[in-house]
């Protein structure tokens, strides 16, 4: 654990857990930070198929739209792993929609796969596991997925658990 204490002026120091000391002025985290933001976009979607920022990344953030439904289906499941209500809301049928999309909280999703996915035309589906480790321990969830395509984009419609 580091904690920061002022030094003089703007410069602190932080120090760990293992005695080790480091002066800051802040450039280096103004540098830094820079590199690390860009780095963000290295780490592994949570989907597991690609770097976050060429995977789920710009479906979340509203760059573009999902092509497929199985591509819908990953930026969804990485939309609950992150806690997106704003994307879980836009990418869901509004005839079938809930009106809380709020994840769980206590749950922590930990995997998904893709078992089949099909598109004909404005419907498709994906059948998927998605594991988790909620209240009660780990768990999986089996979904076969239905989607539509509403004004050119792929929403969720519904899917049959089991």
């Amino acid at each position: 654990m580091c904690r920061r204490a002022r030094v003089m002026g703007s410069s602190s120091v932080l120090s760990s857990a293992y005695g080790l000391a480091v002066i800051d002025d802040g450039a280096d985290e103004r540098r830094f930070g820079a590199v690390s933001r860009r780095m963000e976009g290295m780490d592994e979607c949570p989907c597991g198929r690609a770097p976050y920022a060429e995977c789920c990344g710009p479906l979340l953030e509203g760059q573009r739209a999902a092509e497929t439904p199985e591509e819908l289906m990953r930026s969804r499941y990485t939309a609950f792993v992150k806690g997106d209500r704003f994307h879980l809301a836009r990418t869901w049928h509004p005839r079938t929609r809930p009106e809380d999309v709020s994840a769980d909280p206590s749950t922590r999703w930990t995997d998904l796969q893709i078992l089949s996915s099909a598109d004909d035309g404005d419907t498709g589906t994906v059948d998927f596991v998605a594991r988790f480790e909620g209240r009660h321990g780990p768990d999986e969830l089996r979904e076969h997925s239905r989607f539509a395509r509403r004004a050119g984009r792929w929403v969720y419609v519904d899917g049959d658990v089991g």
